[in-house]
């Protein structure tokens, strides 16, 4: 069963049958088995970004406090926050910015406004994939090629309210049970939404001209990207998935 707005129960080749929920940070009440968390605009576009320039792991910290403490400990690591610059961070949340940083081999520290906050609160699932549409069409795939059965989406954005993240997520459940989805009219709903209005108009600060259209490039990256406890940090890392063409029809 499907509980998304107008979602279809349309079936194909490869489906699965999968439950999918989409709810808010604010409205997770128990842990769920498979999370998929969702910030288009844009902690998860970045974090895409960060692997696709090099980076070996993404940490994603509880707080700015304990982003700055790994970063002393750790001096090697990049960390990075939403806003403007600031003393202490290296980088901040824009894939126009990161675009044209050498990550190689690094570890990133991530601390951003919604989206590491998702994350955090599924942390104890099972399978946590965090996801945008740069990496939409890949976390389906893990979806499907594990035939999760229950799928909980995370909107992190406005109270689950984004509409740039809730489209991402109801494009993603789509793909993974329906191949063929075409993402025109998701694409559509994420560039009028009220983020990339204010990443367009100015009033989010730390923003590259190119940020929006980054963020609403689909399939931008061949990983997933999912994230797991490692000792006591959530752990961000990319995994590869096959092509389409190696999985075989059910």
């Amino acid at each position: 069963m499907d509980h998304s707005p107008g979602a279809s129960g349309r079936t194909c080749a490869i489906m699965i049958a999968m439950d999918t929920r989409f709810l808010g940070t604010a409205q997770l009440t128990e842990t769920p088995s498979v999370a998929v968390v969702i910030d288009v605009m844009r902690a998860f576009t970045v974090a895409a970004w960060a692997f696709g320039q090099g980076a070996e792991k993404i940490v994603l910290a509880e707080s700015l406090d304990e982003a700055l403490a790994l970063k002393a400990v750790h001096p090697d690591w990049a960390a990075l926050k939403d806003g403007p610059a600031v003393p202490g961070f290296d980088m901040v949340n824009s894939p126009g910015m990161l675009r044209s940083i050498d990550l190689g081999g690094r570890t990133v520290v991530q601390k951003t406004t919604a989206g590491t906050v998702g994350a955090l609160a599924v942390k104890d699932a099972s399978l946590v994939l965090c996801a945008g549409f740069v990496v939409a069409e890949a976390t389906a795939q893990i979806l499907r090629t594990r035939a999760c059965d229950s799928v909980t989406f995370v909107v992190t954005g406005e109270d689950g309210q984004a509409d740039e993240d809730l489209a991402c997520a109801q494009y993603i459940a789509r793909r993974a049970t329906e191949s063929g989805t075409d993402a025109a009219e998701y694409l559509h709903r994420a560039a009028r939404s009220r983020a990339a209005a204010e990443l367009t108009e100015g009033v989010r600060r730390g923003v590259h001209p190119d940020d929006v259209a980054l963020c609403l490039e689909v399939d931008r990256f061949p990983f997933a990207m999912i994230a797991a406890l490692e000792d006591s940090l959530m752990v961000l890392r990319p995994c590869a998935v096959p092509a389409p063409s190696d999985i075989s029809p059910v």
